[in-house]
């Protein structure tokens, strides 16, 4: 039922489209036809293609680090009262930054490969996933707290027996927003500087007035991010079927 409803919403938007073009008369270098999109990805599809592989593994890579990382981060705030003091106010420092004003930075200090696009992912995915899974961890249902201290539990077997079962939606919900995320900082690093991706192809189309083509590689990104988020979907609700607490 989802598929269909997105397939009736794509459906729809390309009849919009579709209108705007036939009823505005717009030249093809400003906004291109849908069936003249669809006729130069099938013609690029093997230059679309290499640039979609150096996208997929900028954004995968700096989901795995990013997810990681902020993982690692929530369970020391969750652990630690001093990490709580000292981390935490960090972490809302760097979120008062323009993170997309750092990628010429990085660029600078990691140059125009793969580097400076994981991490320009990195930081925007880290926030989000530590925010969610902090948040998460000290919401935990009174009563697991409760039951689990009159049992004698440690301290540390709370946390990963009851506190990070418990807190498995919220991460889940991170994730989601990292798989979201994730492209927008790989193409934005691939645009202050690279030569390869997609993003980096888009600039290319549009400096040489391809607006087809900038539109199929677009369109191509858009299909990457739904399959990305569609992947973390998928996992997330198998960790949360066989993991959360009362399952």
């Amino acid at each position: 039922m989802k598929l269909l409803g997105g397939l009736f919403a794509a459906g729809l938007a390309v009849l919009v489209w579709q209108a705007i073009v036939t009823l505005t008369d717009a030249p093809r270098f400003i906004l291109p036809s849908p069936a003249l999109v669809l006729e130069t990805w099938f013609a690029n599809r093997a230059l679309l293609a290499e640039h979609t592989l150096v996208t997929g593994l900028e954004i995968v890579l700096g989901l795995l680090i990013g997810a990681g990382l902020g993982v690692i981060t929530a369970l020391s705030l969750a652990a630690s009262n001093f990490a709580r003091l000292t981390i935490r106010p960090m972490l809302v420092f760097t979120q008062a930054l323009p993170v997309f004003a750092l990628a010429p930075i990085l660029t600078l200090w990691l140059g125009f490969g793969l580097g400076s696009k994981i991490a320009m992912a990195v930081l925007i995915i880290y926030f989000p996933v530590t925010s969610a899974f902090f948040d998460g961890l000290m919401r935990t249902p009174k009563g697991y707290l409760d039951l689990a201290e009159t049992m004698g539990a440690s301290p540390a077997r709370i946390l990963w027996k009851v506190r990070v079962p418990a807190a498995l939606p919220a991460l889940g919900s991170g994730l989601r927003l990292a798989a979201v995320y994730a492209p927008i900082g790989a193409v934005i690093g691939e645009w202050v500087g690279a030569s390869r991706g997609l993003g980096y192809l888009m600039l290319l189309a549009n400096g040489r007035a391809k607006t087809d083509l900038m539109f199929a590689a677009l369109f191509t990104l858009g299909l990457l991010s739904i399959l990305l988020y569609v992947v973390v979907n998928r996992v997330t609700l198998y960790a949360l079927e066989r993991h959360t607490p009362g399952q």
